[in-house]
């Protein structure tokens, strides 16, 4: 099969949502009918081995939650579908914003009932940043859920996207019937709790008495007026403002249920963009140039708690990856052969050979790789747009076993590179501060230092309001403001500046008696 026939068959996109809106089941809805998994994992269930399929580190087991982007791939319909699920939590929201610079669309969850949340409006605000296409699937039909039209101004008035409905609920709740696709115009019945999926019956016309018989005749008009009222209001569906970003369509579903996840994969296989051209610090780069690149977007270490090892998870942008060969590390300067390349499946894996534009591939690294690399046939160019956010809340480590000392030195130097917090390093007496975005991170990061490095942490409240990084086009007043405030100065993992400060009001009073220097909120500038 030729390079364009292998994109044209790609879709890689994630799920995002706010927590608790049914995206981990969603997903595993998807690889059952991707022939993936054969049964779904109970996600709430106490029972380990029936845990969500994509929720496989210990601590999510045991509380419930996805706290990593787990990365899956199927095969539906004669596509290859790139799945990458990622954490709803705002805690572990980093994790998210950087997975997003690694797909080419977004599907979206909202809980029919809680509508559009917080966490949700944070990460449709890093999908505009890069027009990502949008679909959303509003889900949790089979309970008491908000009117449908009001779900939909929701949306368009909180996430600042067009809407175009191309499914619409019968009913909600006790008495759900099921939805009509506008798409394909067919009525899709609802039975609880089904395994399979009955194939939709078609229905081209609307005012066909069939309807009536199937959902009754108070239904069969709200139906007809609701319909009526969308195609009134809404203009007709345009793919290409979808692929631009600019109008999501909306679909309507129980995934618990098994109901509406057939229709929301058969339309996404069809409306979704292949792997899609992306910015590099050079030029814009296409999916179908002949020479391979790609750049690493999260790294894992401990995937196998019995095998200390590291994964980077590379996004293929460009030409054929193949395993074994050697490829340029632009950062270092050198080439790194890889010879050992997997596809997951959730924590399963297996070897491959080859990959294509918009495949995802775990490499096994020893430390030469992190987020943000790019690797290349040798063309030096760095894919852009992975920034480091500052984080919210900083404390400091303290060791509290003076004999694993390295081992908690390699825990924080991994855990970091990960991407898991940020982690700075003080001028003046070498102490140590994490930073994350949400006070959850500190827990995992203690649970995973215990349990994969075997060090013990206390983490104490630090009284930082911002970390910035810091720059200046002059070195002699970069050296002054460094001697002037060498006891906020500390470095990251990079070994980049950053000034701590302590407050915003200081920040601003700092800024203003320093114009020399540039102050920097993410780690990109």
């Amino acid at each position: 099969m030729s390079l364009e026939q292998e994109i044209a068959k790609r879709r890689t996109f994630g799920i995002i949502s706010h927590p608790d809106a049914g995206k981990t089941t969603l997903t595993e809805k998807l690889l059952l009918f991707g022939g993936a998994i054969q049964k779904a994992g109970a996600v709430k269930s106490s029972k380990i081995k029936d845990h969500a399929r994509s929720d496989w580190m210990e601590i999510e087991k045991q509380r419930g939650i996805s706290v990593a982007t787990s990365v899956m791939g199927f095969n539906y319909e004669d596509v290859k579908i790139n799945l990458l699920d990622t954490p709803g939590h705002q805690d572990f929201a980093e994790d998210t914003y950087r997975t997003l610079t690694a797909v080419d669309s977004v599907i979206m969850v909202i809980d029919c009932v809680k509508g559009v949340e917080i966490q949700t409006e944070k990460l449709m605000e890093v999908c505009r940043m890069r027009s990502t296409p949008v679909i959303c699937f509003i889900n949790k039909l089979d309970r008491e859920g908000r009117d449908p039209f009001e779900l939909l101004d929701e949306i368009e008035e909180k996430l600042s996207i067009k809407v175009r409905p191309l499914s619409w609920p019968i009913s909600m709740g006790k008495t759900f019937k099921g939805v009509y696709s506008l798409y394909e115009k067919s009525l899709h019945l609802f039975t609880p709790s089904k395994t399979t999926v009955e194939e939709g019956i078609e229905v081209k016309d609307i005012t066909d008495s069939l309807v009536d018989d199937y959902v009754g005749e108070s239904n069969a008009r709200q139906l007809r007026a609701d319909i009526e009222l969308i195609e009134g209001v809404y203009p007709d569906f345009d793919v290409n403002e979808y692929l631009n970003g600019r109008v999501a369509p909306v679909f309507f579903g129980s995934a618990v249920n098994n109901f509406g996840v057939k229709e929301l994969l058969d339309a996404f296989i069809r409306l979704a963009p292949q792997p899609v051209p992306r910015e590099t610090s050079v030029r814009i780069v296409e999916p179908e140039e002949k020479k391979f690149s790609g750049f690493i977007f999260k790294i894992h270490a401990n995937m196998d708690p019995k095998h200390r090892n590291r994964i980077a998870f590379l996004r293929i942008c460009s030409g054929k990856f193949e395993r074994g060969n050697n490829y340029f590390h632009v950062r270092q300067d050198k080439s790194l052969r890889f010879s050992n390349a997997t596809a997951f499946m959730a924590q399963d894996r297996e070897t491959v050979e080859e990959a294509w534009p918009g495949d995802i591939v775990g490499i096994f690294d020893t430390g030469n790789l992190k987020i943000g690399d790019t690797l290349t046939e040798g063309e030096k160019l760095m894919y852009t747009g992975i920034p480091s956010f500052s984080p919210e809340i900083f404390k400091e480590v303290v060791n509290m076993d003076a004999m694993k000392t390295k081992q908690l030195e390699k825990g924080l130097l991994q855990l970091m590179e990960e991407g898991v917090a940020q982690l700075f390093t003080y001028e003046l007496g070498k102490r140590k501060v994490v930073g994350v975005v949400g006070a959850l991170q500190f827990e995992v990061i203690q649970f995973r230092l215990k349990n994969e490095y075997n060090a013990t942490v206390q983490f104490v409240p630090q009284n930082i309001y911002k970390a910035c990084w810091i720059s200046s086009k002059n070195p002699q007043k970069l050296a002054e403001f460094i001697e002037s405030k060498q006891r906020h100065i500390a470095r990251d993992k990079d070994d980049k500046l950053v000034f701590m400060a302590e407050s915003r009001g200081w920040l601003q009073m700092v800024q203003d008696n320093f114009p020399d220097i540039e102050f920097h909120f993410t780690s990109e500038f």
